[in-house]
């Protein structure tokens, strides 16, 4: 029986370590008392096991057991590689202009 697991949607902004990424994951949220979206980043080392994530792609990561001092996450899948992600990326601008 397999638990329940967050994933996170997120950047690879980098991946100069061996079989690890670090995924950055943004999110918007109101400011509790001027209701003004507030963007939020966190950053998470994920497990890379095949060095196939490039930065810029976009990733999706799954939470794990830890597999070192700061790696709880794992690479599911690419989502996009860099210049597809830059592509969707610029099209969600002009769409929001």
């Amino acid at each position: 029986m397999e638990t329940k697991r967050r994933t996170r949607i997120g950047r690879v902004v980098s991946e100069k370590m061996d079989k690890t990424v670090v995924v950055e994951v943004e999110w918007h949220q109101p400011h509790p008392l001027y209701k003004r979206i507030v963007r939020h980043r966190s950053k998470f080392k994920a497990h890379d096991e095949a060095n196939a994530c490039r930065q810029g792609d976009m990733v999706r990561i799954k939470e794990t057991r830890p597999l070192s001092k700061e790696k709880r996450w794992r690479v599911v899948e690419i989502v996009a590689k860099e210049k597809a992600a830059a592509l969707v990326s610029e099209e969600e601008l002009e769409t929001t202009s």
